[in-house]
């Protein structure tokens, strides 16, 4: 691609912190580098809908003070799928083509989706019905995307999560009680084995390894057999009862979401130790805040590749972190690959070679 292209850039699903950084290093690198227009798309592919689209003109000096900003500030929406868009009359409609109308209004040459691997999916889709020039940024606090070690969010999220424990730390010790930790992660356990190592956790619970309630109840008593009168249990927001049971939370509205599995182990453990049990749910505070020293890094890498991916025409690409690099992989390997925690994974390892329970 030559000179005076236009590229757009958007966010999509769920915020997190490091977004911004991205956007960042987009401007930085394709106004900076290639003197290319750069159009941030307001509300991920909503503003696409829109008519006149959502395209804000991004340049050096609006972006220079982005790096640390939490959230993004280009809006999201983690609703309303464009191939069956819920309409005000109750029906559901296809509005995929007007996204792709969108882009060609905006004039785009080349779009950047920053998104997990939902939001992925649908962009590669459109990008695939309407021939759009696409590049992939993997974005997800639950670090589920695959061929990535990374994706933004997570390295934040951790980070929130580990500083809960270490506060958690020192008022279960004070007051003799069982403290549970309940995060976030969707079906995936990263955030809570890699915060618990770092947190120093007694219990590690994730949705890959099934437990037992003895098991735990067994640790809590090995640890006051050798005079710990306190013990800090992480648990993963997927994590199922012990019959295998999904903990759901339903709002006024019918929404359900994942919620409830640290109150349900509360309750459990303090029928079977007898000892005072409190629950602390992070939440979406895991999702907010200033991003990590790291997660500015990978971002800023990220968003660089991204643009030196559109300057060679790869297309239907995403970055990924790997070995210590930025690579690029096939967009529709990423999505389709989805990254659990493996029983063998280093971490998994590392929490038993630590003495850590995992419930198993």
């Amino acid at each position: 691609m030559g000179e005076h292209k236009c590229i757009g850039i958007l966010t999509s699903g769920g915020d997190c912190a490091g977004l911004n950084a991205v956007i960042r290093a987009v401007v930085y690198r394709a106004v900076g580098k290639y003197n290319w227009k750069v159009l941030g798309i307001r509300q991920a592919t909503n503003g696409l809908m829109s008519r006149p689209p959502q395209g804000i003109p991004l340049d050096i000096e609006k972006v220079d003070s982005w790096l640390t900003i939490g959230g993004t500030m280009l809006g999201t929406t983690n609703e309303g799928n464009p191939f069956a868009y819920p309409m005000s009359d109750g029906t559901l409609r296809d509005r995929s083509e007007e996204i792709i109308e969108g882009y060609h209004q905006l004039g785009l040459d080349a779009l950047i989706g920053i998104g997990g691997d939902g939001s992925l999916t649908i962009l590669r889709k459109i990008a695939q019905q309407g021939n759009l020039n696409l590049v992939g940024i993997p974005k997800t606090i639950d670090n589920d995307v695959g061929i990535t070690e990374r994706a933004i969010g997570f390295d934040t999220a951790v980070n929130i999560a580990t500083e809960a424990l270490d506060r958690l730390h020192f008022t279960a010790a004070s007051h003799s009680r069982v403290m549970i930790l309940e995060v976030m992660g969707r079906d995936a356990g990263h955030i809570a084995i890699s915060a618990g190592i770092a947190g120093g956790a007694d219990v590690i619970l994730i949705p890959e390894i099934p437990y037992k309630m003895t098991n735990i109840c067994a640790k809590i008593k090995e640890g006051q057999d050798r005079g710990k009168n306190y013990c800090l249990i992480v648990v993963a927001e997927a994590v199922r009862t012990e019959a295998g049971e999904q903990v759901i939370q339903t709002n006024r509205l019918g929404q359900r979401r994942l919620g409830g599995i640290g109150q349900y182990l509360a309750d459990t453990i303090s029928d079977c130790r007898g000892i005072e049990t409190r629950v602390a749910v992070l939440g979406h505070i895991q999702r907010g805040g200033t991003p990590s020293p790291l997660e500015r890094v990978i971002a800023s890498a990220f968003g660089v590749a991204a643009v030196d991916l559109i300057a060679e025409g790869k297309f239907d690409r995403m970055v990924s972190w790997q070995q210590r690099e930025v690579r690029n992989v096939p967009l529709e390997d990423a999505i389709s690959k989805y990254r659990a925690v493996e029983p063998d994974d280093t971490l998994v390892k590392t929490a038993r070679g630590l003495g850590i329970c995992l419930g198993d």
